[in-house]
């Protein structure tokens, strides 16, 4: 204790010496020193998926009032996933808005309050039951804008799992990014980490085009660290840009949603047996940043692709199409590998299920195979 109010002592009798300006703090940087601190930001934090959304949700929510939530179970009972947890308590019935199992039907409510100028957030409990609602988010949402010449907007943004969970078979496993990312009209993202999805979510809430923003249900429980600067209200990740994850020379690695995850691990396992891999997040898929894809590709001269979804006509096949048709197929020494779930509806069997989607063994046999090692 003595100790201390000397220490005290002489940090006041410094401070009242030092002169005005960068030295009138030397004799707190030096305590600070002494006892081993140091002046620096505030460290990341660690912020599950589920919590990140939702604070995305909460901070649109406060900042434009014409920002509103609806879906099934939204409200009373905080989401199935509990994305919405609090948001009905705070905002109340008109702003968090619980539905009938009708998806359809509330859809189509999204899309009209859309046109008439508020900016819904439509939330489906998985994007398998957005096929009973597809004709409004494709012809009504995706649509309409050009219809109109440009004079009616459809700011709305349709979220929720997608792709698949774990033991819920074959209809409610299915990935929809391939079939999202066809339509012109929409914007489509699918995101990896917390950032990521605090920042898309806000940016697809903010942009005046209908947004599809794909989630995994596998991630909402998952922490990630987030940046001083993504615990910002304004932070937004923006719509159409990719994101390197891991710098690599040898080989691509382009993914989405999950499998990002997959492969950073398969990185990791490479690294140990001297392969770099270069791990880039596309985090959106229409319009896809195929710039930083192509770039890559002529560091590298080898592309695997990595989905969850079906292979035929997928998100992998179109960006090796873009990269067959660009100039940085030139630098291609041996031809893309697509890594993608099986081309089967998915099993219920768990060991089954395991073999139907990509796993890290699969990814670093892939890249095992395009390196002919």
């Amino acid at each position: 204790m003595a100790a201390a109010a000397a220490a005290l002592r002489h940090l006041a009798l410094g401070a009242r010496l030092a002169p005005h300006g960068s030295g009138a703090r030397a004799p707190l940087q030096r305590l600070q020193q002494r006892r081993g601190l140091r002046l620096s930001a505030p460290a990341a934090i660690q912020v599950t998926v589920r919590d990140a959304l939702n604070q995305a949700l909460d901070e649109e929510l406060e900042r434009d009032e014409r920002v509103f939530l609806l879906g099934e179970e939204v409200a009373q009972y905080d989401g199935a996933y509990k994305i919405s947890r609090g948001l009905w308590k705070k905002y109340g019935d008109k702003r968090v808005i619980d539905t009938p199992i009708s998806e359809m039907g509330f859809a189509g409510i999204a899309v009209g309050a859309a046109m008439a100028g508020l900016r819904p957030v439509c939330e489906f409990m998985t994007f398998n039951f957005s096929m009973q609602a597809i004709d409004q988010v494709i012809n009504s949402a995706a649509k309409t804008c050009y219809m109109s010449a440009g004079s009616i907007p459809v700011p709305i943004v349709f979220r929720g799992p997608n792709g698949a969970s774990a033991g819920v078979a074959a209809q409610h496993s299915q990935c929809f990014a391939a079939w999202y990312g066809h339509c012109p009209g929409l914007k489509v993202v699918s995101p990896w980490s917390s950032e990521d999805a605090k920042g898309l979510l806000k940016a697809s809430i903010r942009d005046d085009n209908p947004v599809v923003m794909l989630e995994s249900e596998l991630l909402y429980g998952v922490p990630f660290e987030m940046s001083e600067q993504a615990q910002s209200k304004e932070f937004v990740v923006p719509i159409g840009k990719a994101k390197i994850e891991k710098q690599g020379t040898h080989v691509t690695l382009v993914a989405h949603s999950r499998p990002v995850g997959h492969c950073l691990e398969a990185a990791a396992v490479l690294s140990k047996e001297g392969v770099e891999c270069e791990v880039i997040n596309l985090r959106t898929i229409r319009p896809m940043d195929i710039e930083t894809v192509e770039a890559s590709v002529v560091k590298t001269n080898h592309l695997v692709t990595v989905e969850g979804g079906w292979p035929q006509f997928g998100v992998g096949a179109e960006i090796c199409a873009r990269i067959m048709e660009g100039p940085a197929f030139n630098y291609l020494d041996a031809p893309a590998v697509r890594v993608t779930g099986a081309d089967v509806p998915m099993p219920y069997a768990k060991i089954l299920e395991d073999n139907s989607i990509p796993q890290v063994k699969d990814i670093v046999f892939a890249v095992k195979k395009t390196l002919n090692i």
